[in-house]
């Protein structure tokens, strides 16, 4: 082989091994709130207001919508390599309580203690009812379209088409 064809060939598979490694490489995302430490630390218990949190902090990332007014500010750090599923690496929950007057409260700071791992089981969802098959839920409903006194008769009450209106 000539010596020339040898090294395009080889410059071309090492091309393509790095190509495929770089595949391979960890991916680190963030998702959230970009928590920023020292305005976090700002704020206080019964010196804040909403409109200073916000002012301080920006919109949250949710509101609790029932009980108490709190708002939360999520942020968290992920990782993956290649194709396998996301994972989480740091996560932090700032609350942020307030008082009826709209004063804060108290603020927490939540991390990945409280995070759950929720598994999948099994590959289907069980549901109550009846066990009907495929065709069955195809064909069931044929002929039971006004079946039970529904109407839908010339001569029930309410019945259609045109009257003398």
């Amino acid at each position: 082989m000539h010596p020339i064809a040898t090294r395009l060939i080889l410059v071309a598979g090492a091309a393509a091994l790095l190509a495929g490694l770089g595949g391979c490489t960890r991916v680190r995302t963030h998702q959230g709130y970009q928590v920023d430490k020292l305005l976090v630390d700002s704020i206080a218990a019964g010196v804040d207001n909403k409109a200073s949190v916000e002012g301080a902090l920006g919109r949250p990332s949710f509101a609790s919508q029932f009980g108490p007014e709190e708002w939360y500010y999520v942020s968290r750090e992920m990782r993956a390599l290649a194709f396998s599923s996301p994972k989480p690496i740091s996560q932090t929950v700032l609350r942020v309580r307030f008082d009826p007057a709209g004063n804060v409260s108290a603020v927490d700071h939540i991390g990945m203690e409280q995070v759950a791992k929720v598994g999948i089981e099994g590959a289907s969802t069980p549901t109550a009812g009846r066990k009907r098959g495929f065709l069955q839920e195809i064909f069931g409903n044929i002929g039971a379209v006004g079946a039970m006194g529904g109407g839908g008769g010339a001569g029930g009450a309410g019945g259609g088409g045109a009257s003398g209106q």
